[in-house]
C-alpha cells in the first residue's frame, strides 16, 4: 500500500515534546488560504462553518447550495487561515452551471491548500474521479484528503475509504500531502485538521482584522441564510430555483438608541408562477416559517433585532439566462 500516512489524534506530539515546539521560531506566523472541494454534499460548508466556530457558510442536505465563494477566517496565535468555500464541481447542465465550475477552477489556482472532501459514508464514484482528475492537473498547490462524516461508519468501513483515497492519488500520479478522518458534526478532529494545515501555508502576518469571520458583505450573508429557510421542506420540488435578492438593509429611523431595530426588504425569486404556490404555502404559512426561522439566524449574525419583509417575485427561466443571472448576483 505504500507510505501512506493517515492522521489520527494520537499521532499528536505529546504536550511540551516532540520536534514541532522546537522548530517554532519566536514571531513565526503563517497566514494563507485553504479551500475544501468535492462534489455536492460532500461535507465542506458543515466543515467550514466547525472550523470558524461559527456559521458562515449555508448548509443544507441537498446538493448545490453554496453559490458564493464564501471566506471563514480562522484566528490563531501562530496563524490565520482563510477557508474559501466554492460550490461543489459537476458536469454543468445549465450557464449557472458552468459559471460555478469556472469560481471552482479559478479558486483552486489561487489558495495555498486544496483539501479534497469525501464522506465516509459513500464508496468512491464517478464525481469523486471527476474531481481528483482536476485536482492531478494541479501541480504546485498541497492536497489535502479530508474524510468526513465518519460518525456514521464503522472502523472497518473507515478504513476500506482511507484505503481507497491512497489508492486513488497513486492512480492519478500524485501524492496526498495528508489523508485525515474527521466529524464535523461530532467535532472529531476538526483542530487537528487546522493543526495539519497551518504548516502548509506560507509565512506571513495576519491579512484580516482578529474578531472577523468572514469578508462576506452582511449582505449577501443575509440572503444566503433567507435561501436556507427558503429551501427547508421544498429541496425536492425546486432544490435550485431559489435565489435570494436583499434590496436594503436599513437602521429604523426614530428608535431609541438602546431598541434599535433593522428592516431588510428581501425578495425570493423563483422560476416559474407555478413554484410560487409551493413557497408561500397555503395561506402564507410557509413563507411566514422561512421568516421567522431566517429572522432568527439573521439577528444572531448581526447582533440587532430585525424586522424582515419578504416578498416571493417570479424570474422566468433565470439559471439561463446570461441577463438574470447577473441581477442576482452570478
Amino acid at each position: 500500500m505504500g507510505a501512506m500516512s493517515v492522521r489520527t489524534q494520537s499521532s499528536e506530539p505529546p504536550e511540551g515534546g516532540g520536534t514541532s515546539h522546537a522548530i517554532k521560531a519566536v514571531g513565526d506566523h503563517r497566514a494563507g488560504f485553504a479551500c475544501f472541494v468535492g462534489r455536492p454534499n460532500a461535507g465542506k460548508s458543515t466543515l467550514t462553518n466547525a472550523l470558524v466556530g461559527q456559521k458562515v457558510a449555508i448548509t443544507a442536505n441537498q446538493p448545490q447550495t453554496t453559490r458564493h465563494t464564501v471566506r471563514g477566517i480562522v484566528h490563531r496565535p501562530d496563524a490565520q487561515l482563510i477557508l474559501v468555500d466554492t460550490p461543489g464541481l459537476h458536469k454543468p447542465r445549465t450557464l449557472l452551471g458552468e459559471r460555478l465550475n469556472d469560481i471552482v477552477r479559478t479558486t483552486w489556482a489561487e489558495v495555498d491548500v486544496i483539501g479534497f472532501c469525501l464522506p465516509a459514508n459513500e464508496k468512491l464514484g464517478p464525481g469523486d474521479r471527476f474531481i481528483a482528475k482536476e485536482l492531478a492537473s494541479i501541480k504546485k498547490t498541497p492536497k489535502i484528503a479530508i474524510v468526513t462524516k465518519t460518525d456514521l461508519v464503522d472502523g472497518k468501513t473507515l478504513a476500506e475509504q482511507l484505503i481507497a483515497i491512497d489508492q486513488l492519488g497513486q492512480e492519478l500520479g500524485f501524492e496526498w500531502a495528508e489523508i485525515i478522518p474527521v466529524s464535523a458534526v461530532g467535532d472529531k478532529q476538526v483542530d487537528l485538521l487546522a493543526d495539519l494545515i497551518v504548516p502548509l501555508l506560507p509565512e506571513g502576518p495576519a491579512l484580516y482584522p482578529e474578531g472577523d469571520l468572514t469578508d462576506e458583505p452582511e449582505q449577501v450573508m443575509v440572503a444566503e441564510l433567507i435561501r436556507e429557510a427558503a429551501l427547508e421542506g421544498v429541496r425536492d420540488e425546486l432544490p435550485h430555483s431559489i435565489a435570494v435578492v436583499v434590496e436594503e438593509m436599513i437602521p429604523r429611523e426614530d428608535r431609541p438608541a438602546d431598541k434599535p431595530l433593522l428592516d431588510i426588504h428581501a425578495f425570493v425569486y423563483i422560476e416559474r408562477p407555478s413554484q410560487k404556490g409551493i413557497v408561500i404555502g397555503p395561506k402564507g404559512k410557509r413563507l411566514k416559517e422561512v421568516g421567522i426561522k431566517s429572522r432568527k439566524q439573521i439577528e444572531a449574525l448581526l447582533g440587532t433585532p430585525v424586522f424582515l419583509d419578504l416578498h416571493v417575485k417570479v424570474a422566468k427561466d433565470w439559471q439561463r439566462d446570461p441577463r438574470q443571472l447577473r441581477k442576482l448576483g452570478f
